[in-house]
This record gives C-alpha cells, structure tokens and sequence, in this order.
C-alpha cells in the first residue's frame, strides 16, 4: 500500500491555490498550472497544507491518490522554485545554437541540421567551452513539459555504447561496449 498520498502537501508564501469543480489551479511567481482531478480524490486546503482524500477504498482510487498528490506537489514546486535539465553534446562537431528566440539548431552528425521549435515556457541556455563538450540548459516551472521536451530532444542522437557518441544528461553513466576484437 502506497503512503504517498497521505503526505501533506507544503503551499510556501507566494503560492496560491484554488480549486473550481475538480481543478486544481495553482499560481506561483514563475508562473500558472492546472490539474483536472478525478472525482475519486477529494482536496482539502487547511493551514496553508493541502490534503488529498480517497472518495473509495478500491485498486483504481488508491492509485490515483498518490499520482495526484505527486502532480500536484511538482506543480506548487515548479511555481515558486522552477525545474532544470542539462543535456550535454558528445561527439566531434556536434553542436547547439539559439537559431531564433524559440528555435534551436542542432549539427549531429547528420547530413542536414535539425531544427526544433521550443515551447514559451522553457528558458534556453547554451555553453560552450572550449576543448569541452557543448551543454544546453534547459528551465521551466512545468516539469512535465520540460521532461518531454528534454527526452524529445536526447532522442535525436542517443547515446550509443561503443564510442559513447550522442545527446545525453548530464552526470549520466553510458554502458560502454568493447569494439570487435582482432
């Protein structure tokens, strides 16, 4: 049995949150989210906490009270403090850059160049240091959005196993393989 829904959820100053009907709308200094509930979850505000309650005690209700209490403390954390994901470029002329305000460019090795239109909510940042792999930082206060965009763009050149060539997070570990042996 799962006791995450039975968690508190901490609303901090600057956040406010208000439910209509089965929504769940939370403003923050970053900025607005909404979340539809299912009509098995009940939402309690008390003492700037936020409780969720089971309607029923069934296999379908349970789950559903821990998904929504996760969703709904991400969103109280992506208004007041934000997300980020670091994606770094491995591999020889690989390359990102700003092509406009919401459009970035990537060279990957490809016989053309990859162009990929970013939602207004993400912030783009790039580094690139030289003798370093390029890093292209990416912010949002979504952190659903922000991990679709962020997988969308790793899939355009995975990390393979043999050269560990290809877009990966930061500080993640490649398995790498052996080449053929003569």
């Amino acid at each position: 049995m799962s006791r995450i829904g039975k968690n508190p959820i901490f609303i901090p100053e600057g956040v406010k949150v208000n439910l209509i009907d089965n929504k769940v709308i939370i403003k923050g200094r970053l900025g607005i989210l909404s979340q539809d509930i299912s009509d098995e979850i009940k939402v309690i505000i008390q003492d700037s906490k936020l409780y969720l309650r089971k309607v029923r005690e069934d296999k379908r209700t349970k789950s559903l009270h821990g998904l929504y209490r996760v969703l709904i403390d991400n969103m109280v954390k992506g208004v007041s403090k934000g997300f980020q994901k670091e994606l770094e470029l491995v591999g020889i002329g690989y390359r990102v850059s700003h092509y406009k305000e919401d459009i970035l460019e990537f060279n990957l090795g490809f016989s053309h160049k990859i162009m990929m239109e970013i939602p207004k909510e993400i912030c783009i940042e790039t580094k690139v240091e030289k003798g370093k792999n390029p890093i292209l930082i990416l912010r949002s206060y979504d952190k659903q959005l922000l991990g679709m965009i962020a997988a969308k763009i790793r899939s355009f050149r995975k990390p393979e196993p043999y050269k560990g060539k290809g877009i990966r997070y930061v500080k993640e570990k490649v398995r790498r393989k052996e080449g053929k042996s003569a």
